[in-house]
């Protein structure tokens, strides 16, 4: 793995375990989703450069993993979580939006999902399940 992957991969470690904190008390739904997309759209890019693909500025995760290849047919598999948490980039960010606890409760669930199988991808053991 190169050093910028390592280090895209250690930013989506740091968003994981930032999204698991903020779902305890005193809980902060909104960062929760957001961190939980932060987290995924981190490890794709990571899988991206991997791969020699400079990825694209964007917060857009089905866009992301479609540009993986060869594609993952875990990963086609999931591609509503990768929808669900793309919503979460920009607008529980603003007074415009704000994530409840059910919503916070399925973005950690994605999150968790998408992680299981962009790790590996990496070649990278899960350290906190």
């Amino acid at each position: 793995m190169t050093v910028e992957t390592t280090n895209w991969w250690k930013k989506a470690e740091g968003d994981y375990l930032t999204m698991r904190r903020e779902f305890t008390a005193p809980p902060n739904f909104d960062a929760v989703c957001f961190h939980a997309q932060q987290c995924i759209e981190k490890l794709l890019k990571a899988c991206l450069i991997e791969r020699n693909i400079r990825p694209p500025y964007t917060h857009h995760l089905p866009g992301l993993a479609e540009m993986l290849a060869p594609r993952n047919a875990e990963l086609d598999t999931l591609w509503k979580d990768l929808e669900l948490l793309s919503q979460y980039a920009v607008s529980v960010r603003y007074p415009i939006e704000f994530a409840d606890r059910q919503e916070a409760k399925e973005a950690m669930d994605a999150c968790a999902r998408l992680r299981r199988i962009l790790l590996p991808e990496l070649g990278i053991q899960d350290l906190f399940e």
